[in-house]
């Protein structure tokens, strides 16, 4: 990465300014940028470093240390992953604590180990932490806002766990710390819905993943197997396909459930819920989702940005009570239903089956039902283990 330097190297009519886009030669190299804005060569030069340090730092951002884009709901669910930041959220919810009480409660780590994971939680804001006013000083840690609401997050995600197919998991073991862990990878991998949609061996995953190398598939596809989030399917061909189980797609709730805090608490860092990701999610949990009464139609959904002043829009398709597909709107064809709402407005009617924030229009039946079951299977049903794969 280039150097970016700081002070009065900096031109004073750039100073504070917002990073521009630079003309550049199709090959790559700077065509007398220079003159074009007036600068000399030393400041152009610095301004170039500066913009591409702006963009990778962006880019760096929104990757995880394998080099993968984050996607929504990864990064909160790797927290929770982890099974001592789970104790410290816990042991903070019945209120303050001092440094000594806290690392009790955590299962008395070393001290450099606590501290790597206060720092990552008091990173994301769901703690604080101030020294007493007392002498000597010792440091206090509480629970924020955030911080309890990232437990409502834990409580999906043990929901989840509940239905392992075995044996209920506790969130904070070991085997929960697997079955995490191969959720993720998964989704980081947009392994998951090309195996939602059929079986697949390892070598038809390296045909489609083509951003990943063949030893990646495998080692993530491994990690899913061992925590029995696919099985082995009936053979078709040459290689062992993969199916995932119904408890795999039953993951879209806790994958849902911290995409919404990372927007509600974390909105710069966030990453966006695109099309890509709706899709995705649909078609690994379409399978659970038997509308009653056998509906038809066209239901048009748009998301609002705040931010950015647009909207995204897709249309989900439900042919005799299932979940056909979701892609584009079909501009030769009119919906059967409307439905509009920020992204938060989407969370509460799925997560909390609060419709209120959503406007509805043309045939309401269908985008009620459809909104109603999506909460009802994902969100409120009873944790009882599935049996069935």
């Amino acid at each position: 990465m280039a150097s970016c330097v700081i002070g009065d190297a900096i031109p004073p009519a750039l100073q504070g300014s917002e990073p521009v886009t630079l003309l550049s030669e199709p090959g790559g190299s700077d065509l007398m940028g220079h003159r074009l804005l007036g600068l000399s060569k030393y400041h152009y030069v610095f301004l170039i470093s500066t913009q591409r340090c702006h963009t990778q730092r962006n880019v760096c951002n929104r990757r995880n240390e394998n080099g993968e884009t984050m996607r929504a709901g990864a990064q909160t669910l790797t927290l929770l992953g982890a099974p001592r930041n789970v104790l410290i959220l816990e042991a903070l919810a019945e209120g303050p604590m001092g440094q000594l009480d806290l690392r009790r409660a955590a299962g008395s780590p070393a001290q450099s180990t606590l501290r790597g994971h206060t720092k990552a939680l008091e990173e994301c804001g769901a703690m604080t932490r101030r020294r007493r006013d007392t002498f000597p000083g010792t440091l206090e840690y509480e629970l924020t806002e955030p911080g309890r609401e990232l437990l409502d997050v834990a409580s999906h995600l043990q929901h989840w766990l509940g239905r392992a197919p075995r044996e209920p998991l506790e969130l904070g073991s070991d085997a929960a710390k697997a079955a995490i862990k191969g959720l993720v990878d998964g989704w980081l991998a947009r392994m998951l819905a090309p195996l939602a949609d059929s079986p697949l061996s390892l070598t038809e995953l390296d045909k489609r993943l083509s951003a990943l190398s063949y030893p990646t598939i495998e080692r993530r596809l491994e990690t899913m197997r061992l925590a029995e989030q696919v099985v082995p399917a009936p053979r078709k061909s040459a290689g062992t396909p993969y199916a995932p189980t119904r408890w795999l797609r039953f993951g879209v709730a806790p994958l849902a459930a911290a995409s919404r805090w990372e927007h509600r608490r974390q909105p710069e860092a966030a990453s966006p819920i695109t099309r890509l990701e709706v899709a995705s999610a649909l078609s690994i949990a379409g399978p659970l989702l038997e509308l009653e009464g056998s509906p038809s139609g066209l239901l048009q959904t748009a998301v609002k940005h705040a931010r950015k002043r647009k909207r995204s829009l897709g249309v989900i398709e439900v042919d005799g009570g299932t979940i056909a597909s979701f892609g584009d709107v079909y501009p030769r064809r009119k919906p059967d239903a409307w439905a509009s709402g920020t992204a938060d407005a989407w969370f509460s009617a799925i997560l909390d089956g609060d419709q209120a924030g959503l406007r509805l229009d043309g045939d309401e039946c269908l985008s009620a039902t459809l909104l109603n079951r999506i909460h009802d299977v994902l969100f409120a049903e009873p944790v009882i283990p599935d049996a069935a794969r």
